[in-house]
């Protein structure tokens, strides 16, 4: 797998989302400054479905870039904005210092109507990157998905909207979750083949909770393979041993990968800076 990073070093990234309630910036900043002590490359913020946390999406982001002098990416989806709203986002990200966009299409505001779906301005988060570069001088980040965004038709497909999406300006990639490495390497040689060249950080998510698995993990389409669902068929009356094991399990995902010389590995942290820590130091 030595063709699968271009060196070997090691670049860990996390993921945090804002506060869900108004008033909890606090709460939220003294979260993700636990998390910044673990040195990251660089802290991604995520972002409501059609721009309902945006500002609070823009306070982290800013939070982290000018206080915690940690590099922010902020995620921006376009499914319910027009080309006036994300450009007023953009606009306000530039303003407070935030210079890196996670450019996503985004999951479909349960209010959105039918007439607004079919007549959106966005279509794929392709058009949003090409509107970003025609107006914005602001470094784009991408997604991409090991087992293929659950829209596609194969993951030949898939990978060919991985490269426009290159071609049109994304300098990097960040992974959906997986659990099964081989996906990961598979996705990475069938990648590196139809012309892939941007660096791609795999996304791993711990998965602490059996509550996870009917939640999050469901809504990103992962497969969950035979090693992890019997670890959660084990744990699911003991919470505290299924904290561990899933701490273990992505472990030792990261391991591998590393040992694989994939060396960008992109942690979807929950908020929860225990579990960030434990797996940083076991994968010193």
């Amino acid at each position: 797998m030595s063709n699968l990073s271009q060196n070997n070093e090691k670049h860990i990234s996390f993921e945090v989302f804002p506060p869900k309630k108004d008033g909890n910036f606090l709460i939220a900043t003294e979260v993700i400054k636990e998390i910044s002590k673990l040195s990251p490359d660089f802290i991604s913020v995520t972002y409501g479905a059609g721009g309902s946390q945006s500002k609070k999406t823009l306070e982290i982001a800013s939070y982290i870039e000018n206080e915690l002098h940690i590099t922010a990416v902020a995620h921006l989806t376009c499914i319910g904005s027009t080309k006036e709203e994300i450009y007023k986002r953009c606009k306000e990200f530039k303003e407070r210092n935030v210079s890196k966009i996670l450019a996503l299409r985004g999951d479909r505001p349960k209010d959105m109507t039918d007439e607004r779906y079919n007549h959106r301005e966005f279509i794929y988060a392709s058009d949003l990157i090409k509107f970003i570069k025609e107006k914005f001088d602001l470094s784009i980040i991408g997604a991409c998905y090991p087992e293929k965004h659950f829209e596609a038709l194969s993951l030949d497909d898939d990978l060919k909207y991985m490269r426009q999406k290159q071609d049109l300006g994304v300098e990097s990639f960040i992974s959906q979750l997986f659990f099964d490495n081989t996906y990961f390497y598979n996705f990475m040689e069938k990648a590196r083949k139809v012309g892939i060249k941007a660096s791609v950080h795999a996304g791993i998510m711990p998965v602490t909770s059996v509550k996870q698995i009917g939640t999050t993990v469901s809504l990103s389409g992962s497969s969950v393979p035979k090693k992890l669902s019997d670890l959660i068929a084990k744990y699911s009356d003991k919470p505290s041993d299924m904290y561990k094991a899933g701490i273990d399990y992505s472990i030792n995902q990261i391991r591998d990968l590393l040992k694989n010389c994939v060396g960008e590995i992109h942690i979807y942290t929950m908020n929860k800076p225990d579990v960030a820590k434990a797996i940083i130091e076991g994968i010193q």
